[in-house]
């Protein structure tokens, strides 16, 4: 959706290379200050690209747990970057450290990752990342697969930056939210709700655009300072939504927007280095997305693929985890499958990846989908930026040929996708048919868009719905909450973002008989 004229662009990006007065949040005196802080849900095992070596390695190999990983953004490189933790406020008797501290050509800011192993599974756990100037936070430690309590978890995409860089809504008086470093002009947005009801749910997948520094051009007050305002709306955004994704595991996939310093087609050359190929979303999430978690199942085949699935898995574009009784897989719509959109080949003309060598992204979901074991979790969900079933326009050809037929050999339940601004619901439906069996027990997924977070492009019109469309909601910004119940049942919930209502609510029954799926 372009609002502006590409020559105009076009001479902005060429002269929003100075220093410009745009609203970078200001620089603290300490620049050890943690800033931006978001956790995520690492893996049974705690494997990492920067695992601990030699006799540590062999203890924690032995050693059941469950492992998070938290990271953050300060304005100094941290040499050393830890984290003190445990399972009281007053006593965070252990400590976790790394050297991983990242950033970028045109960032103010560095990107710092540390991975907490041995955690008890379910747990409260109390965390402060070390420096003078940090507070203490929690988190709830993930649940092992196969763990059978019923969960929730919430589906934000889409979502941008609020204030003068990006969207705005109209206040009203509803009650401040309970995480008390919110701000409080976000109370009424779709991060403010997540904060009033952050003990509703456990974690939140964010398939993609996040902040829309993008869009920088749609503020004339930006115009002459892209370089600049593209970083500034970044830090504004991730420091907005540091309350929540601090709290709450954020799982976080590629979308549109992360591509590069603008969406106009063949402009991406004149992006200064920094700003290209998804280069900020990888300093942020490549050390904390997982890759594949290590087979819970007895089975040996799918013990094997999980492991294959694990080595060609590349976070953070595609990998998967998984939590209770739920395995999710989260894939790139953007790069890496023929024809992708944003790819060197593809429609958008955004030039990105690839990322993986040619036809890795498919080898690892296909190696990944054989591996579930239905009696551990029986529940599979994707998540993916761009969807292929959608009212209006938007439909992405492409990512429903390289995409649809895995998901429906391999009995996927949800497909959960973003990109269209609004929330929709569709029937379970495959190669464009509905499934005969509807909600009860169908061999095809059933999708959800849940694109109505809020950002500053708007929300999309509903325009012409597919006959097996059964919900769309473009009135105001929205986001859904995915309720697992149990073995059987899973509840979709859309949720309005200014008042908490349930705007619609559907229940998908599957039987899961089958231990491996393959139709």
């Amino acid at each position: 959706m372009l609002k502006l004229n590409p020559l105009a662009t076009v001479v902005s990006l060429l002269l929003g290379t100075s220093l410009a007065a745009v609203d970078y949040p200001p620089i603290p005196k300490d620049l050890t200050t943690p800033h931006q802080q978001r956790i995520a849900i690492y893996g049974p095992d705690g494997e990492h690209k920067s695992s601990p070596e030699g006799v540590e390695a062999l203890l924690i190999s032995l050693t059941p747990h469950i492992a998070i990983a938290v990271a953050w953004n300060t304005y100094a490189k941290l040499d050393r970057s830890c984290v003190q933790y445990g399972i009281s406020r007053t006593k965070l008797d252990k400590e976790a450290c790394s050297s991983l501290s990242s950033t970028y050509s045109t960032s103010r800011t560095y990107s710092n990752a540390v991975v907490l192993t041995g955690l008890t599974p379910a747990t409260t756990y109390y965390y402060k990342i070390v420096s003078t100037n940090s507070t203490v936070d929690q988190f709830f430690s993930p649940r092992p697969p196969g763990d059978t309590t019923p969960f929730n978890l919430d589906v934000v995409i889409d979502l941008g930056v609020y204030g003068k860089d990006g969207y705005t809504i109209t206040a009203n008086n509803a009650p401040r939210s309970i995480i008390p470093t919110i701000y409080p002009e976000l109370n009424h947005t779709t991060i403010g709700r997540l904060a009033d009801t952050v003990d509703d749910y456990e974690f939140i997948i964010h398939p993609g655009d996040y902040g829309y520094a993008d869009d920088w051009y749609l503020k004339p007050k930006n115009l002459f300072h892209g370089k600049d305002a593209y970083q500034a709306i970044l830090e504004q955004f991730y420091d907005q939504l540091a309350p929540i994704s601090g709290r709450k595991p954020y799982m976080a996939g590629p979308g549109n927007h992360e591509a590069a310093c603008t969406e106009i087609p063949f402009t991406t050359g004149l992006c200064p280095e920094g700003q290209r190929n998804f280069t900020e979303f990888m300093h942020r999430f490549d050390e904390t997305m997982p890759t594949a978690f290590t087979s819970a199942s007895k089975n040996t085949t799918a013990q094997s693929l999980a492991e294959k699935a694990k080595s060609l898995a590349q976070p953070p574009f595609w990998y998967s985890f998984e939590y209770g009784m739920v395995h999710i897989i989260m894939i790139n719509t953007e790069t890496d499958f023929p024809s992708a959109p944003d790819g060197p080949d593809g429609s958008a003309k955004l030039d990105s990846g690839p990322f993986g060598r040619s036809g890795q992204q498919l080898e690892f979901l296909k190696a990944d989908l054989a591996s579930v074991d239905r009696t551990v979790t029986p529940w599979v969900i994707v998540g993916g930026h761009r969807p292929w079933y959608t009212t209006g326009t938007g439909a992405c050809k492409p990512c429903q040929e390289a995409f649809e037929d895995l998901m429906y050999k391999y009995g996927v339940d949800l497909g959960v996708f973003g990109h269209v601004h609004n929330s929709q619901r569709f029937l379970p439906v495959y190669k464009n048919t509905a499934d005969a069996k509807g909600m009860n027990d169908p061999a095809a997924p059933m999708y959800i868009v849940a694109g109505g977070a809020g950002n500053i492009e708007g929300l999309s019109p509903v325009g012409l719905k597919p006959s097996f469309t059964d919900f769309v909601y473009a009135d105001d910004y929205s986001y859904a909450t995915l309720r697992i119940l149990d073995a059987n049942n899973l509840q979709v919930d859309f949720i309005q973002s200014s008042t908490g209502q349930v705007l619609d609510t559907s229940k998908l029954y599957k039987s899961h008989t089958e231990q491996f799926v393959v139709q």
